[in-house]
């Protein structure tokens, strides 16, 4: 199998970047399943599956995804390898310095109920064009083609904001009845996280045996039951550290963890912080 990748990238996270990668073998997104700042993914070419919080989509060539901030969210192959995309990732604080007053009609698009816009053959054109531009910029590097990279966010951000402001959201349906029931349990999860969940018991309460929820689970969204169940958990230990006083011993306790100290060890596995350097760091 040719296993091919082209890369070229611009910037640096957490203030603005700029990635574009072509791949011919399969890929299944691993890291930085959730981030401190947004993220847009353009699909160039192929078909990808894309988890966001709790449920997947399918998207094709010419859409666009939109991640808000510290969303669960993964990329998985969707039986055709062979694909090419640009992601941006940006924060508030470059947001405002490209965009100023219009910062935030230009995050409308992060706050619909479907991260998928896909746009009619016009402005597909219009974006196409864009993007054409920004990476034959990126790879020739003439004089200032520092300003077309900086300013291609805010221009696509406007296409879509546009887009959204003037279209109804069209109504989303799961392409099967195991994605809609996977789905559910997701949302349950997201509900219910600070409770005591096991795998069995969720089992009878959706009526599907252990081993097929297991199975399931991990094809339609990527992350096995277990590991999903933790970064949920994790995810809003990390929010309740930052905009709140609440004592690390609660905070575990909230989040459902029964134990203190496999708490600390599970967060500083995901973090790579203890809870108390990550409030430090984030107060």
């Amino acid at each position: 199998m040719n296993n091919e990748m082209l890369q070229f990238s611009y910037g640096a996270v957490p203030e603005y970047y700029i990635e574009y990668v072509k791949r011919s073998a399969p890929f299944t997104m691993t890291e930085d399943q959730y981030h401190p700042y947004y993220e847009i993914y353009y699909l160039l070419s192929g078909t990808r599956i894309y988890f966001v919080r709790d449920r997947s989509y399918t998207v094709e060539q010419g859409d666009l995804v939109f991640i808000p901030k510290h969303e669960l969210h993964k990329t998985m192959h969707a039986g055709e390898a062979s694909h090419e995309r640009i992601i941006f990732h940006f924060d508030d604080a470059t947001l405002r310095r490209l965009t100023g007053r219009h910062a935030s009609y230009l995050l409308s698009p992060f706050q619909s109920g479907n991260p998928i816009i896909r746009l009619p053959r016009q402005e597909q054109l219009q974006l196409s064009g864009l993007m054409k531009r920004m990476l034959a910029e990126l790879q020739q590097k003439p004089s200032g083609y520092e300003l077309i990279q900086e300013h291609a966010a805010a221009e696509l951000l406007l296409i879509a904001a546009r887009y959204a402001e003037q279209h109804e959201q069209a109504p989303l349906h799961h392409p099967t009845p195991m994605h809609a029931k996977v789905s559910e349990i997701a949302q349950h999860i997201n509900v219910h996280f600070a409770q005591p969940l096991r795998l069995t018991a969720l089992s009878e309460q959706f009526f599907i045996s252990p081993y097929y929820l297991s199975r399931m689970f991990k094809e339609v969204t990527g992350f096995t039951f277990s590991d999903y169940l933790v970064l949920t958990r994790v995810k809003e230990a990390e929010r309740l550290l930052r905009e709140t006083a609440v004592s690390i011993t609660d905070v575990a306790a909230q989040v459902g963890f029964d134990n203190f100290s496999h708490f600390g060890k599970t967060f500083k596995k995901i973090t790579r912080l203890s809870p108390r350097e990550y409030r430090k760091q984030h107060q």
